[in-house]
């Protein structure tokens, strides 16, 4: 059986991985769209680019979930600047954390006493944890699950991968994020083979950290070349989303919990941001 048509394998002994599924399907099943966003490799921006990319789509009037299933290192709700938020328990399961009135997320982060508090966890604990937001958080109905993971195709990834494609697979796709140096490629290239053998679809790729456009004075230099990322959709096959310049406000805007689409939503940046949304919508739409 392919890897991809298995359902969700529960770590727990008390339900079976049939009965898991069920109750992922039921949790699921008003969302349209589940993307994850995913890399080979860490630094990236891949947490900044899925904020980022929900905040478009909730500016376009989508109803957004943002899901951070990276367990060690969770950063959306300190990009959100809703670290201190703590989810409730609704009379159907657990709520997400509401941002804006048609966006709401889902972190470890609003679990933990600390954000300097460490999850000092082995694999199966951590897939129960991703099964459990999956399965008991109250996503209601949904356009868009935006699916934050951890770098690299260990179990956090798998786990999400296994339960959102056995819950309807044709809803379902990645999103691959690169910066343009060879040595981030090479990793996120494995990415794109482990979308392949899972069979799920890769909606697109994007090139972060592509050049720097200077505030002063708008001189464009490439610190981190520019291209590879686009070359290796080319080269792939895989479809190419558009190239993200290193920006001083993208930066602050991470740290100081003011997402940079919230602050910036006008200007050359952010007219990029949301052309990559756009192609986003699109391929979406037209994935097999």
């Amino acid at each position: 059986m392919s890897t991809s048509h298995q359902s969700c394998q529960n770590s727990s002994q008390n339900i079976s991985p049939e009965q898991l599924q069920a109750q992922v399907n039921k949790s699921l099943k008003d969302v349209k769209k589940k993307i994850l966003v995913m890399s080979g490799k860490g630094g990236v921006g891949k947490s900044s680019t899925a904020v980022n990319l929900a905040l478009v789509l909730a500016q376009e009037g989508k109803q957004v979930g943002l899901l951070d299933i990276d367990i060690h290192g969770p950063s959306i709700p300190k990009m959100l600047g809703i670290e201190s938020e703590r989810p409730l328990n609704g009379p159907e399961g657990l709520l997400p954390v509401p941002y804006l009135h048609n966006l709401k997320a889902m972190s470890v982060g609003f679990l933990l006493e600390s954000e300097l508090s460490p999850l000092i966890w082995r694999g199966p604990m951590k897939t129960n944890l991703i099964q459990q937001f999956l399965k008991d958080v109250v996503w209601g109905e949904l356009d868009y699950l935006i699916v934050d993971c951890p770098p690299g195709t260990g179990d956090e990834p798998l786990s999400a991968v296994h339960c959102l494609l056995s819950s309807g697979g044709l809803n379902t796709g990645a999103v691959l994020v690169t910066t343009p140096q060879q040595v981030a490629i090479l990793d996120v290239q494995k990415s794109v083979m482990f979308c392949r053998q899972l069979e799920l679809p890769v909606f697109g790729v994007v090139e972060n950290m592509s050049g720097f456009v200077c505030p002063k004075c708008g001189e464009a230099l490439d610190i981190f070349k520019q291209g590879g990322g686009r070359k290796m959709a080319e080269d792939l096959n895989t479809p190419f989303l558009g190239q993200i310049p290193i920006h001083p406000a993208m930066v602050e805007a991470g740290d100081k919990g003011k997402p940079f689409f919230a602050t910036e939503s006008q200007g050359p940046i952010a007219e990029i941001i949301r052309d990559i949304a756009g192609r986003l919508m699109a391929e979406c739409c037209t994935a097999p």
